[in-house]
C-alpha cells in the first residue's frame, strides 16, 4: 500500500529526530528546489528522511546530483530561518513523481522541536 502525503510527512519527521539528518541532493551549482504546484513564483526544496530515498531522485534531471545530508542542529538554526526569510516551502519525503506537501519552514520546525 503506498503512503499518503500525511504519512509521508510523519514518517519524515519521525526518522529525522532519530537519526539527526535530513538528507537532499547537490550538485556543484547547489541544492536541488522545484517550483510549488500550490505557490506562485515560490520555491521548495525536497529533502528526505533517509539516504536511499534521497538517492532514488539522482535520475532525469537530477542524474548530475548526489545525497548529502544537513545535521539536525544546522537545519533548524540555520536552514529552516533561512528558507522562511526565501518565503521558500519545504518537500518532506516526496515520492518518486516529486509529488507530496509543501510546507512552511516554521511548521515544520516546530515539529522536529517537539518533545515526544
Amino acid at each position: 500500500m503506498d503512503e499518503t502525503e500525511e504519512q509521508r510527512y510523519e514518517r519524515f519527521v519521525q526518522q529525522c529526530r532519530e537519526s539527526g539528518k535530513i538528507w537532499g541532493l547537490k550538485n556543484a551549482e547547489g541544492w536541488a528546489i522545484c517550483d510549488s504546484i500550490e505557490f506562485e513564483d515560490t520555491a521548495v526544496f525536497p529533502f528526505w528522511s533517509t539516504e536511499g530515498e534521497a538517492r532514488s531522485h539522482c535520475s532525469g534531471d537530477w542524474k548530475a546530483y548526489e545525497t548529502e545530508f544537513i545535521a539536525m542542529e544546522d537545519f533548524l538554526a540555520d536552514w529552516l530561518p533561512g528558507m522562511h526569510e526565501d518565503h521558500a516551502m519545504v518537500g518532506p519525503n516526496w515520492n518518486e513523481e516529486l509529488e507530496g506537501l509543501e510546507l512552511e519552514p516554521a511548521d515544520l520546525a516546530v515539529l522536529l522541536e517537539a518533545e515526544d
